[in-house]
């Protein structure tokens, strides 16, 4: 009888998902324990998303949050082998976080396929250096804190009994909500697959392991498409019948590429904010001249660089692939060439960029960011500027490729360049948070008039002879149409501040006595930037076979053309920006 009693006395018991016999008041969701397995997934990517916020925004910290949830699914499917599972993980995820974290602590930004574009463009004895320079004990010392923490959290680990059903479920929702949600509006026929691939990819890609994986990925795809472009270029003939009017003189040539900078949001331009004081200056002591009526192509960099940095054109946009480019003209006519960009390297879009890169002499990459938005103030590129200036090449051809005040704005200057807080000049109609962007866009310009302005002050103060030109590479609409109503770019939905950009001129001394222009005559003439290369052709005294001097914005023989905009690819094909209505949807 009391072996039957103790044995009533005793609580009932079931078979979890494992096979294990447990109590059955254990069947209770253990909430705590899911707890200590989150936040040992979340501990590998969410503290690295956590100090990229103030550089990248939340959005990589989101991604982070719930990508790391798909760890579930191992651990509540065989809970029996929770510690091992989470020890196989933990390690993987540790490892790549480690190289992550290490990485921001030397360089303040995120790895990513521009990353290992430099890395496997180093050499052995360059990266030996690397490591004895930043392998460091504040850097050793933060790697055991991490470690200890992260050993802590698996310590508390324990199995997460659910019943076969809800374990299969959760298993498969968490992988359902975080792999397959974004393929919904393909399966739907709302997007393509390359579409929702692309999407999934890029949220994976802030998390641990997949930041490593997707990073190699694209860096193996677009390294291809540079290699392939660097064969086909390596074939191309030379330019027919090139002269060099200035014959053996020694000069630099400097053309620096801005970027989403609308001129209409410039005081050089007539903007009511005091947006570019310093280039005003210059222009008011007649040291800066300034073209009035340039415009770009197309709103995307990508689209501008493949036309203005070669013979394309709109009507003719694959010679950029046939034809020599302006490197390969640069180089024929005897110039050392340098490339120093703050663009990101090998990004989705970067890839001619980078092309054009790798035909310089030599070129410096400043931006690693995984993100093109991430903050990386543009004044990273004077010191480099001002080494190549002192390279003993008699002929040099410098490109300084900026990020200029592209979105996000806020991130594109320095606290001491957030000057327009307030509402003057600030269209009425903006909710706070649209002021708020509308301002830090005029504080983006102006940081962007320091950036200009210094670069032509490091030239002038190296004494050498020659020229720079900056012009940026499209602009950008905020707030700025007639109902301040717009935001970014379309060119589907054209505006005036999209395609107006700035174009100016700064010579030496010594260039302007030896080569005599009629600029004033020239400041209002209507040009598209797809023809530049035939003006830094003829303001540095190249001519050759396929040069048009009614094509250059600096000759006397210069004759106004048709302005294309839009897309050739398109079915509504190109338009003729003078003749068009801005601010309506191209048919």
């Amino acid at each position: 009888m009391s072996k039957q009693v103790s044995s009533l006395n005793q609580p009932a018991s079931h078979t979890d998902s494992s096979g294990v016999s447990e109590p059955l008041s254990a069947k209770r969701t253990d909430w705590a324990g899911l707890g200590w397995l989150y936040l040992f997934f979340w501990y590998f990517s969410g503290v690295m998303q956590t100090l990229l916020i103030p550089s990248n925004g939340i959005e990589g910290f989101r991604c982070a949050f719930f990508m790391s949830f798909m760890w579930f699914a191992p651990v509540l499917l065989f809970p029996r082998y929770t510690k091992q599972i989470c020890a196989v993980i933990g390690i993987i995820l540790w490892a790549v976080s480690i190289t992550s974290l290490s990485y921001w602590y030397i360089y303040g930004s995120e790895f990513s396929q521009s990353t290992l574009f430099i890395i496997f463009e180093t050499t052995a004895q360059e990266s030996q250096e690397y490591i004895s320079q930043y392998i460091t004990f504040p850097l050793v010392l933060g790697t055991i804190l991490y470690t200890t923490v992260a050993y802590f959290l698996y310590k508390r680990l324990r199995p997460v009994r659910l019943s076969r059903p809800y374990a299969i479920g959760f298993a498969f929702a968490v992988l359902l909500l975080n792999l397959g949600e974004p393929h919904f509006k393909y399966l739907t026929g709302r997007t393509t697959f390359e579409s929702a691939t692309n999407k999934l990819l890029r949220r994976m890609e802030p998390a641990a392991p997949w930041q490593f994986l997707m990073s190699y990925i694209q860096y193996k795809v677009q390294l291809s498409n540079v290699r392939t472009f660097l064969k086909n270029n390596s074939s191309l003939p030379p330019l027919g019948n090139l002269i060099d009017r200035s014959g053996d003189t020694p000069r630099t040539v400097v053309l620096v590429i801005g970027e989403s900078t609308t001129r209409r949001r410039m005081s050089l331009y007539g903007y009511p904010r005091k947006t570019t004081p310093k280039l005003d200056a210059l222009k008011e002591k007649g040291d800066l001249f300034v073209f009035n009526d340039v415009i770009t192509p197309r709103p995307y960099t990508f689209e501008v660089l493949k036309l203005a940095l070669s013979f394309a054109s709109q009507e003719e946009e694959g010679r950029y692939l046939t034809e020599p480019n302006m490197m390969n003209l640069m180089n024929q006519a005897g110039y050392k060439m340098f490339w120093i960009t703050n663009q990101q390297v090998l990004r989705e879009g970067n890839a001619l960029q980078t092309s054009f890169s790798q035909q310089a002499n030599a070129a410096k990459y400043l931006n690693n960011n995984r993100l093109q938005n991430a903050s990386l103030p543009d004044q990273v590129v004077f010191e480099p500027f001002s080494e190549v200036l002192l390279d003993p090449a008699p002929k040099k051809f410098i490109v300084l490729h900026l990020l200029g005040t592209h979105a996000k704005y806020s991130l594109r200057y320095t606290e001491e360049y957030d000057v327009f807080t307030g509402r003057d000049h600030v269209p009425e109609n903006l909710s706070d948070s649209q002021a708020e962007r509308f301002n830090s866009y005029d504080n983006a310009v102006l940081y962007n008039d320091f950036v200009v302005s210094s670069l032509i002050d490091i030239f002038s103060k190296s004494q050498q002879n020659g020229f720079l030109v900056y012009f940026s590479d499209h602009g950008e609409e905020v707030f700025n149409d007639p109902k301040h109503e717009i935001l970014g770019r379309n060119e589907y939905h054209p505006t005036l501040d999209m395609y107006a950009v700035p174009f100016m001129l700064w010579m030496t001394p010594e260039w302007k006595k030896t080569h005599s222009l009629n600029l004033g005559s020239m400041r209002d003439r209507p040009y598209s930037n797809e023809h530049f290369i035939h003006t830094l052709s003829d303001l540095a005294g190249l001519s050759y076979d396929r040069f048009r001097p009614e094509m250059s914005l600096v000759n006397s023989g210069f004759k106004p053309h048709t302005r294309w905009i839009g897309n050739p690819k398109s079915k509504s094909g190109l338009h003729d920006f003078d003749a068009i209505e801005l601010n309506k949807p191209l048919p």
